[in-house]
């Protein structure tokens, strides 16, 4: 038998960030402090899970915290999708922001200056005092990935991932290979659901990004 014809399609990887908690209501930095959706983030997870109905979910996967876990249900239950195996990992939690946790963004902004408060949001590997760098986050959530989720996909599994923004940043980096500077441009906006076609590597090889308008001050 040729064995091109036995071969399992990769399936979809759909990455989803919560919505809106408590704390990016408020502008402050959540880390792995465990903070529940707001009313408008319960809402919103809702219109997410609309946004990928048309979709067969196999299996979900979110952090171990709060507000990722009520998203992911919202996402589910709106869909009726209510046999859908999870599970929750902490390797896909949040960066700890250490000493910065529960301070305002704002507000810290004005005390470090543009320059600097864009290298501790966004940059590859900023010292965090008690916390991580976006590198020390990739340490564990990409072998995550590679690890537990891509054997899946092989399996032609479509598999759901709802996350934090910068666990979902250093998983992304790894599947379309941006570099550590480019890091910094990238963002994983609320409301937005990345869909992927990946290799047998976890790299890209087409994306569909679906998006739900959403305001949130975080």
């Amino acid at each position: 038998m040729n064995k091109s014809n036995t071969s399992t399609k990769m399936g979809k990887l759909i990455l989803a960030r919560h919505h809106e908690s408590e704390w990016n209501k408020l502008g402050k930095w959540t880390g792995r402090r465990d903070m529940h959706l707001t009313d408008y983030g319960f809402e919103k997870s809702n219109d997410m899970g609309l946004l990928i109905k048309n979709v067969r979910i196999d299996q979900a996967f979110a952090s171990m915290q709060v507000r990722t876990i009520e998203t992911l249900s919202c996402m589910l239950n709106v869909c009726e999708r209510y046999e859908v195996p999870t599970e929750h990992v902490a390797a896909l939690n949040e960066r700890d922001y250490g000493d910065y946790t529960g301070k305002n963004k704002w507000e810290m902004e004005k005390l470090l200056g543009a320059e600097e408060f864009k290298k501790l949001r966004r940059a590859w590997d900023y010292p965090v005092p008690h916390g991580e760098s976006l590198k020390m986050v990739s340490e564990r959530a990409v072998p995550f990935f590679l690890d537990h989720i891509l054997p899946l996909l092989k399996q032609g599994k479509n598999i759901l991932v709802v996350a934090h923004g910068n666990s979902l940043r250093t998983i992304v980096k790894y599947i379309e290979n941006i570099s550590d500077a480019g890091v910094a441009d990238l963002e994983f906006p609320f409301g937005a659901i990345f869909i992927y076609d990946l290799d047998d590597a976890g790299h890209l090889i087409h994306k569909e990004i679906r998006q739900e308008k959403s305001e949130v001050p975080a």
